[in-house]
């Protein structure tokens, strides 16, 4: 198994006279599936790059973490169908890989006679897509559904496939599985130029050069970017479109039942209410098409129409305690559709404007691009994929048992019984397993989207010292 983080790449393999077979640009959710979707073919060797210092750092980690029905995309286009295949596909292997999810349905609220009067085209549009338990519902069946709603609620479109996700432990299992079956993963590795070496691609990186037969852009914000490295120009432009987001705390988790969506305008689905897999609400996210793809800060302006927007969607819910704010950042670009274009002749394919539905359709993704790499480059070879070992996530989710919860586990490990961080309730033995994981976190951050310490109420104010030394090697495993 490989990851690397530092120094130069794997000199001793760039003197091989085999390059790569395919190199993958992007370790998000989608440049994850896509590695391990590929990995199916162990006779491929296989790079995964990343800029960053892990995966799913980018937009993948700041999402509204909803696993999609595809009810309301645009009827006939790519990710309809893929966001539909990917539903049932990410379903499936959450269950298998121990990804909490949630079927908490979702109800897309209208406010005013305009909205009612939209709820039958979106209704219809649903149908075209294939989704057919979509329904319209009256006010007092709203009300009766979620009775901590605003007033003036008229109605309704009710969508019962809607579900919630952990979005960071998707991503992860991917990595792991993806690492396990040889691919190798090369993290702070930032593409920097693009050149062609006889029939192979060289690819100089801030770690090194790398040369690899087939080349898979899946960059998120920065796809139109390496587009223009390798074609000299691209079909689309990525316009970072801002999502800042407010998380209340466990307490307001019974304010909601379900997915509250807005009835969606042209910049996107709208300002939402949801639960989350963690226990929280959240609140959000905004559309703000910006110039900088690094914008990540939220702003006072953005966080002051989210509440007054939620003031109106569920009153009591701005009264309760926040425990974060967040904004991630998505590939927006001037196409309704996903942009996954595969260039034969280069043997280099895009997978570029992957918005919000990308987490659900990441599996789909995954198998269509496997698919159109097979047809432009058959002496590949991705005839009889062989399935890899299945791998089992540790549980963040709070509709199924935490390790603090389990006296079978805390009896074979005491480390699963000692709570470090008492917000989230995280013991030192889920610390410990994420440190010396298959994919390790490279900081704090990295370490709390894999146990959720540090990302309670408090925010690390109690625990962040205790954290901080475990993930620097200083603590004593086992319980104190």
């Amino acid at each position: 198994m490989t990851v690397t983080s530092k120094g130069p790449l794997c000199p001793e393999r760039q003197m091989s006279p085999r390059p790569y077979d395919v190199a993958v640009v992007g370790a998000g959710v989608v440049g994850t599936a896509i590695a391990r979707e590929l990995a199916r073919h162990p006779h491929l060797r296989i790079a995964l790059l990343e800029a960053s210092a892990d995966v799913g750092d980018g937009t993948s980690k700041a999402n509204t973490a909803i696993l999609h029905t595809g009810f309301d995309a645009v009827p006939g286009s790519l990710e309809s169908r893929l966001v539909r295949q990917g539903q049932r596909l990410l379903a499936a292997y959450a269950a298998e890989s121990g990804i909490p999810v949630e079927p908490v349905g979702a109800l897309l609220v209208a406010w005013d006679d305009e909205q009612l009067d939209a709820l039958p085209d979106l209704l219809d549009k649903a149908g075209r897509n294939g989704y057919d338990a979509a329904r319209i519902i009256g006010a007092d069946e709203t009300r009766a559904r979620e009775p901590h709603l605003g007033p003036g609620a008229l109605g309704a479109l009710d969508v019962p496939g809607e579900s919630i996700i952990c979005p960071w432990t998707t991503t992860l299992a991917y990595a792991t599985q993806a690492v396990r079956s040889g691919v190798e993963l090369h993290l702070n590795t930032r593409v920097e130029t693009v050149s062609s070496e006889g029939d192979d691609h060289l690819l100089a990186t801030s770690r090194g050069a790398l040369r690899a037969r087939f080349l898979v852009n899946a960059a998120g914000l920065n796809a139109d970017v390496l587009d223009r490295l390798v074609l000299g120009a691209g079909d689309f432009t990525v316009t970072p479109r801002r999502g800042q987001l407010i998380v209340f705390d466990e307490l307001a988790r019974d304010l909601v039942r379900h997915i509250l969506l807005p009835v969606p305008t042209a910049l996107g689905k709208g300002v939402l209410v949801a639960p989350t897999v963690y226990g929280n609400v959240l609140l959000g996210p905004t559309a703000e098409d910006l110039d900088d793809k690094a914008a990540t800060g939220t702003t006072a302006d953005g966080l002051d129409g989210l509440l007054t927007k939620g003031r109106r969607i569920l009153p009591a819910l701005v009264d309760e305690e926040v425990t974060a704010v967040y904004a991630g950042l998505r590939a927006a670009t001037e196409h309704d559709d996903y942009r996954i274009r595969c260039h034969e002749e280069r043997r280099y394919l895009t997978v570029g404007g992957i918005r919000s539905t990308g987490l659900t359709a990441s599996m789909a993704i995954a198998a269509h691009v496997a698919g159109l790499i097979a047809e432009a480059d058959p002496g590949l070879d991705l005839e009889e994929p062989v399935e890899p070992a299945p791998v089992h996530m540790p549980n963040l989710g709070e509709a199924f048992p935490r390790p603090y919860q389990r006296a079978d586990l805390i009896a074979t490990d005491p480390a699963y019984g000692t709570i470090v961080c008492h917000c989230e309730r995280v013991t030192r033995g889920e610390i410990r397993d994420a440190l010396i994981s298959t994919v390790p976190p490279a900081s704090l951050e990295g370490l709390r989207r894999r146990t959720r310490a540090r990302g309670g109420r408090c925010q690390g104010f109690y625990c962040g010292a205790a954290v901080r030394a475990l993930h620097e090697g200083r603590g004593e495993w086992g319980p104190e």
